[in-house]
């Protein structure tokens, strides 16, 4: 089932040069986009310092989530779907394997992040980010639909994990806010 979704979901891939291009442009610039944004958040000039205090946690969700997927790329190693002939590729292969998806989990982290923290709005931007980043994986035939799952499930344990021992107004927190 999952190779048939994902083939399903690579097969609009080269019919609409429109499309095509935009998804290439979410795959490779949606991440560091995502980064940008959480870094302006640093500048907001509502409820600064708790935006601080949110853009940290992200960071280091987004950092604990792609060191967890490291650690599970040790011992899983599994295909690309085009080197499966699952997909046809529509950028550059990577060197890596193909579970669990790191732009998932980058994306998935800031915005359960983002989530946890009970900024709505934000949350539900990142959120929307976060799913075009991961259907541009499947659609540009780089990632099956359970790699994207997966990392996605990673980027929100790391935001967990980073919620619940990375207290705001700790002296940790207010450590780190004065010296960024």
């Amino acid at each position: 089932m999952d190779a048939a979704i994902t083939h399903w979901i690579n097969s609009f891939a080269g019919h609409n040069a429109f499309v095509d291009q935009a998804m290439i442009a979410i795959t490779q610039a949606g991440v560091p986009f995502i980064v940008l944004v959480v870094v302006l958040q640093w500048w907001s000039r509502e409820n600064r310092q708790h935006l601080r205090h949110v853009a940290i946690c992200a960071g280091l969700a987004f950092l604990l989530g792609l060191a967890i997927n490291q650690g599970i790329l040790l011992f899983l190693h599994r295909v690309r779907p085009y080197d499966a002939g699952v997909s046809n590729l529509l950028i550059a292969k990577s060197a890596d394997w193909s579970f669990p998806s790191d732009h998932a989990t980058a994306s998935m982290s800031v915005a359960m992040a983002f989530a946890l923290q009970r900024l709505p709005r934000r949350a539900l931007a990142f959120f929307a980010m976060a799913f075009l980043i991961c259907l541009s994986r499947i659609y540009v035939g780089t990632h099956y639909v359970t790699d994207v799952l997966g990392g996605a499930a990673t980027g929100i344990v790391a935001a967990i994990v980073v919620r619940a021992l990375y207290r705001e107004n700790s002296k940790f927190d207010r450590f780190a806010k004065s010296i960024l």
